[in-house]
């Protein structure tokens, strides 16, 4: 298993209670927001606008939020706020990469508060390029087998249809897509009665790096750290996390 989806998993545990669901929300407006910025309000003619749509509706965002978040992105409202796209990159303790991607209106603070909680817990804030190079931008989908459904015939749809790699464990089914291929392959799994629960266009790395597991676990809390600022959206990871307890996260 790549991962992802435990990775996903975990997140979803977190995003459970009020705070989280909180903070996911402003996160997930943000995109939203930058989404119809870039390239409209329409999510029938924006697909990044969609699949972020899609993203929020998939932790329970409320319609008027999306709503809202929209309108702001297209300029209807008077409270839109200017935001930049940023990524860090750096390294965590025991050497696992760190790829952060940020969305901000004041890139000095964002800096600073990463590096910050990077260097407290060991880790480093690294140059740009000293990390992205492990990393290839992929689409993701993933979703639940039900027990009528064959792995084996949807991995051939999927294939079909533009997949790159295929996984799966423990009846969740996880595809990786080249970026322009997530619609298609969405489309051509969901025609087979396959229930996509994740899409999303992500980064996932070439290769991973195992830590013993109290350093795994450190890691990882490093990283919920760090998602806990409001700027930072995702932290992109190489650390394999296969075998990792998802309740030691939670």
């Amino acid at each position: 298993m790549a991962g992802h989806s435990k990775w996903a998993q975990i997140k979803r545990q977190k995003a459970g209670n009020d705070a989280k669901r909180g903070q996911m929300f402003t996160k997930l407006g943000r995109e939203i927001e930058i989404a119809a910025r870039d390239g409209g309000g329409d999510p029938a003619t924006n697909v990044r606008l969609r699949f972020a749509i899609q993203r929020a509706r998939s932790f329970n965002m409320p319609a008027d939020n999306i709503e809202r978040a929209t309108k702001r992105g297209i300029g209807e409202t008077d409270d839109a706020v200017q935001y930049d796209e940023i990524t860090y990159e750096g390294y965590a303790p025991g050497g696992a990469a760190l790829y952060i991607e940020v969305v901000t209106d004041n890139r000095n603070r964002a800096v600073a508060e990463v590096r910050s909680v990077l260097t407290r817990a060991g880790g480093s804030l690294g140059e740009s390029g000293c990390v992205a190079w492990n990393f290839d931008q992929r689409g993701v989908l993933i979703g639940a087998l039900t027990p009528e459904q064959d792995a084996d015939e949807l991995a051939l749809t999927a294939i079909d249809a533009g997949a790159l790699d295929i996984m799966e464990d423990n009846g969740t089914l996880e595809v990786h897509t080249a970026p322009t291929d997530l619609e298609s392959g969405k489309q051509a799994l969901e025609a087979e009665g396959f229930a996509v629960t994740e899409a999303e266009v992500t980064f996932i790395p070439k290769s991973t790096v195992k830590l013993e597991a109290r350093r795994t676990e450190q890691v990882m809390r490093l990283i919920e750290q760090i998602e806990e600022f409001d700027d930072v959206q995702r932290v992109h990871t190489n650390l394999d996390i296969a075998e990792a307890p998802v309740a030691a996260a939670a």
